[in-house]
């Protein structure tokens, strides 16, 4: 199985759940909401789909970036360097 049917995977269990919106690019995902709670169920619903389709190991990586003084979109930043 090729690794883009796990990335698949793991981002379809991410947009499912509430309150997350994520963007792909070439070397990740990213993803956001409102709520530390949402963080770690969508973290661990995109890990647990690669285990759903027979990964025998899964690495998964998160960075959290929690500013809470200015309302930013992650759209925001990729337009800051435009």
């Amino acid at each position: 199985m090729s690794v883009s049917e796990y990335v698949k995977a793991a981002v379809q269990a991410l947009q499912q759940v509430e309150g997350i919106r994520c963007q792909t690019h070439p070397m990740g995902t990213v993803f956001e909401t409102q709520s530390m709670d949402r963080v770690f169920e969508a973290t661990r619903a995109a890990h647990e789909a690669i285990l759903q389709l027979g990964a025998k190991r899964v690495v998964t990586q998160l960075r959290i970036d929690d500013r809470r003084d200015v309302d930013r979109k992650m759209e925001d930043k990729v337009d800051a360097v435009q």
